[in-house]
């Protein structure tokens, strides 16, 4: 059913009510105003629950986070996604969206590092889209996640293409224990909202990049607008990815990133929007990181 309603954001986001199984019948009472006026005006209702946002600290969202004893993964995350595996490399399923977006994340890397000849690691590689196109590109790729489907996905996948990256199951804190600094590029792209613990990634990230090398985080900034593009809007109006895909209170603020990173002792050199035009169906990047965004960081020293 279609229903019509604005409601303010201050009375929205007033509320830090605990999650409801029955708050699926309100999704329209809480939408904000502001969302695209092309998309707005209609709410979908009745679909499964929806998680009201909740404008936690990122101190206070870290600290309730689960962490398993000795690895920063949540498991919901990881079968969520070794469920969704076999649909990695169908460019009309469930990661179009990764398909459409690759191309921009690709050249943003491009511009800014050297992939030919040297040495990539991919942080949350999932099936390999970034992996193997920065391999096709003339980098040495060495491709990490914790979801065995994925992975195994990635490993059959480049066995079609001829590309050849090295697939490990491993958290980024695990492998920077063995691989400190031995590498030249690190991504970490879509990955930082899926983990309990981001800054800790963060810093393992830092740790397995040489001195000189180039990181490269992409995620979610955390604001009203991001939580009616990315979730609403994304997830249960224009159905570019599966409902549940994201958790508004794992998004993260450019300013959080970036102190993260400066903390590890990274310098940041750029950063850059990336949109989505419902119109055109296309993405492009643009100055603007109030949903998502990209950041590239360098580990200060000589090579």
């Amino acid at each position: 059913m279609l229903r019509k309603n604005f409601t303010s954001p201050e009375r929205i986001f007033a509320q830090k009510s605990a999650p409801n199984p029955t708050w699926n019948n309100t999704i329209a009472e809480r939408i904000t105003a502001g969302f695209p006026a092309l998309l707005t005006p209609y709410i979908l209702v009745g679909h499964q629950p929806l998680r009201p946002p909740l404008l936690t600290s990122q101190k206070a969202r870290n600290d309730s986070d689960m962490t398993t004893a000795q690895h920063n993964v949540d498991e919901a995350e990881i079968a969520r996604f070794d469920a969704l595996a076999s649909r990695w490399w169908d460019p009309a399923g469930d990661f179009r969206p990764l398909h459409e977006i690759n191309p921009l994340r690709l050249d943003y890397i491009r511009q800014r590092a050297t992939l030919s000849g040297s040495r990539a690691l991919d942080i949350g590689c999932g099936g390999g889209i970034l992996a193997e196109s920065m391999a096709i590109n003339g980098a040495n790729v060495t491709g990490i996640d914790m979801a065995e489907g994925p992975l195994a996905v990635a490993r059959l996948h480049q066995a079609e293409s001829g590309t050849d990256v090295d697939y490990q199951r491993s958290t980024a804190e695990s492998y920077a224990g063995d691989h400190a600094g031995e590498f030249d590029i690190v991504t970490c792209l879509e990955m930082l909202e899926h983990v309990p613990q981001p800054m800790t990634v963060v810093e393992s990230c830092a740790e397995l990049v040489r001195p000189g090398g180039d990181l490269f985080f992409s995620t979610i900034n955390r604001n009203p607008k991001s939580f009616l593009f990315a979730i609403i809007g994304a997830e249960y109006i224009l159905r570019l990815l599966p409902a549940g895909t994201h958790e508004y209170e794992k998004f993260i603020r450019p300013s959080e990133l970036e102190a993260w990173a400066r903390h590890a002792g990274l310098e940041l050199k750029g950063s850059i929007g990336l949109h989505y035009n419902p119109l055109t169906r296309e993405y492009s990047l643009g100055d603007n990181l109030d949903v998502n965004y990209l950041m590239h960081f360098r580990r200060p020293g000589d090579r």
